[in-house]
C-alpha cells in the first residue's frame, strides 16, 4: 500500500510542473501570435493587401425576395453600391501607382536594370488604363441605373439578369446577345 501513496505523489508533482509549462506555453503562444501577426503584416505584398481589402470590403450577393420585380429600387441601390465600392478600389490603386512610380523613378545605369524597370512601369500603366476605362463604364452605368435604363440588354432589350451583372456590373448585353457577339467576332477575326 505505501508504494501506491508514493506513485500518486510522483504523479501528482508533473502534474504540477506541467501546469506550469503549460501556463508559460500560453504566454509565449500569445507572444508568437503578436509576433508572428506583425511579421505577416510586413510581408504581405501591396498587391495582396489590395486584394485582401477588396474582399473584406465586398458587397454580399444580391438575395432576390419572392415577387420582387426586376430592378426594383432595392435591387438598384445595391448595384450602385457595387459599382461605387468598385470605382473607389480602382481609383486606390491608380493612387497606389501614381505614389510608386514617383518614388521609384530613379534611372539606373545599368542597361538591363533600366529597361527592366521601364518594363515594369509600361505594364503598371497599361494595367491603370484598363482601369480608367472601367471606371468611364462604372460611371456609364451609374447614369444608367439613374435612368432607370440599367439591367437591360442594348441589343435586344431583355434582362441581363442579376447573376451576371453581380458578375459583372458594368455588362450593357444579356448573355445570348455577347455570346453571338464573341461568335461573330471569331468568324471575323480568322
Amino acid at each position: 500500500m505505501p508504494a501506491k501513496k508514493t506513485t500518486k505523489a510522483k504523479k501528482k508533482m508533473p502534474n504540477k510542473a506541467s501546469a506550469k509549462k503549460v501556463s508559460t506555453k500560453k504566454v509565449s503562444t500569445k507572444k508568437a501570435s503578436k509576433v508572428s501577426k506583425t511579421v505577416a503584416k510586413k510581408k504581405i505584398s501591396p498587391k495582396s493587401k489590395a486584394t485582401l481589402a477588396n474582399n473584406k470590403s465586398k458587397i454580399a450577393p444580391y438575395k432576390l425576395r419572392k415577387n420582387e420585380k426586376y430592378m426594383s429600387a432595392r435591387m438598384k441601390k445595391h448595384f450602385i453600391a457595387v459599382l461605387l465600392l468598385w470605382k473607389e478600389h480602382l481609383k486606390e490603386e491608380m493612387q497606389k501607382t501614381f505614389d510608386h512610380l514617383k518614388t521609384k523613378g530613379e534611372t539606373y545605369a545599368d542597361p538591363v536594370d533600366r529597361a527592366s524597370q521601364e518594363e515594369e512601369f509600361a505594364f503598371e500603366l497599361r494595367t491603370r488604363d484598363r482601369e480608367r476605362k472601367l471606371i468611364n463604364k462604372i460611371a456609364i452605368s451609374i447614369e444608367l441605373i439613374k435612368q432607370d435604363e440599367y439591367g437591360w440588354c442594348e441589343s435586344c432589350g431583355d434582362e441581363i439578369g442579376i447573376k451576371r451583372l453581380e458578375a459583372r456590373p458594368t455588362a450593357t448585353h444579356c448573355i445570348d446577345c455577347k455570346t453571338l457577339d464573341e461568335i461573330k467576332e471569331k468568324q471575323l477575326s480568322g
